[in-house]
């Protein structure tokens, strides 16, 4: 399907908006990306005030950028979650929504923003009955990063120069107590293993085989990091299993996400699969080794990292859907166990290798004097 002319027509001489409303709920990757979007706005318009209607979770990571107007909802309180959002907005009007989101969360908390143009997603990429609460579209273009895809709005509204900033600062306490975990400028494997999609995870022995062959080949420190779950704690306490005999720092369960921010400030390097922390790291210049099996890197991995990813996804296509990816349509995810399997050990140590010889100064040269 096509988009329709409608869709195709910028607003290309729209005057600042004094008001502008951005609904993105979830998750922490995707509100990472929009960060580069906050930026360019406030670079761009910079006397427009800016609303962010966002997921209480995401709010603990994205509540470090200063002056942006945070609206919080609660997805775990249910209708009473959109009472509360409907009551802090109560008052309040836009002169623009940016409809980001393509679920249906997104959309009933939309119905608490009063807003005269509401623009959303082209025909193509809507889903859960976007068009009803839009009235605009931007145009559709195919085979895009999504953080690509959120410019697009930006476009439609002739915004055409892009900020690829994911600035947020860090509280000092939270750099004092990363000191405490890792003194030091030693180099360090951070590996956060484990996605909020179990399918996205690798199995346990990968990581240790990975891990070892970084404090064997680079005598590199390696570092568990991630959440409270008892997923993430089996995740981890399996990977220590694999590597008798072998230390690693176990942080998993210790760090919040301004933390965690910290951590990946004294990293050399990010292991892990399709998750939240792989697009965080962009936030300190951290580089991702990124598993991908399930979805596809160039779809949705690490945006400053895509060449640094180890692509399970496209052998997964041939191999399990028995086609090739791009005869797929664009954003289809694996739903099987097997895909992360085709995401090789060998190549991670090899990316590995690589990363760390990118980042070793070559020995100065010395010449004789004649």
């Amino acid at each position: 399907m096509g988009s329709s002319r409608s869709e195709q027509t910028a607003a290309a001489c729209l005057p600042q908006p004094r008001r502008v409303c951005l609904i993105r709920l979830s998750a922490l990757g995707d509100v990472t990306h929009l960060l580069p979007i906050v930026h360019t706005l406030r670079q761009v318009w910079p006397e427009t005030a800016v609303t962010w209607v966002i997921g209480r979770r995401e709010y603990r990571l994205a509540s470090l950028l200063p002056d942006i107007d945070f609206r919080v909802l609660d997805k775990n309180a249910g209708w009473r979650g959109y009472r509360n959002l409907r009551r802090d907005l109560l008052g309040d009007s836009f002169d623009l929504l940016l409809l980001m989101q393509v679920s249906m969360r997104a959309h009933l908390a939309s119905l608490c923003v009063r807003a005269q143009r509401r623009l959303g997603y082209d025909t193509v990429r809507a889903r859960d009955l976007h068009g009803l609460f839009v009235n605009e579209r931007i145009p559709h273009r195919d085979r895009e990063h999504v953080l690509d895809a959120q410019f697009g709005f930006l476009e439609h509204l002739g915004i055409h120069e892009r900020h690829m900033d994911w600035t947020l600062p860090i509280p000092a306490a939270d750099r004092c107590w990363a000191e405490r975990q890792l003194p030091g400028a030693h180099p360090t494997l951070l590996i956060s293993p484990a996605s909020s999609v179990a399918l996205r995870n690798w199995p346990a022995g990968h990581y240790a085989a990975v891990a070892a062959h970084a404090q064997r080949s680079h005598g590199m420190r390696v570092v568990l990091c991630g959440g409270p779950s008892a997923a993430e704690r089996a995740l981890a306490d399996a990977i220590k299993a694999a590597m008798p005999g072998r230390t690693l720092i176990d942080l998993v369960g210790r760090d919040t996400l301004p933390r965690l921010l910290a951590l990946f400030e004294r990293a050399t390097v990010l292991l892990g699969p399709d998750s939240g922390p792989a697009h965080m790291a962009a936030i300190t210049d951290t580089p991702v080794i990124g598993l991908y099996g399930v979805s596809n890197p160039a779809r949705c991995g690490p945006y400053k990292s895509i060449d640094w990813c180890v692509d399970g996804y496209t052998p997964a296509c041939e191999q399990i859907l028995g086609c090739p990816a791009s005869a797929l349509p664009w954003g289809t995810r694996i739903e099987s166990h097997d895909a992360m399997r085709m995401v090789p050990v060998a190549a991670v140590c090899e990316q590995l290798d690589r990363l760390i010889a990118a980042q070793t100064p070559e020995p100065a040269r010395h010449t004789r004097s004649a």
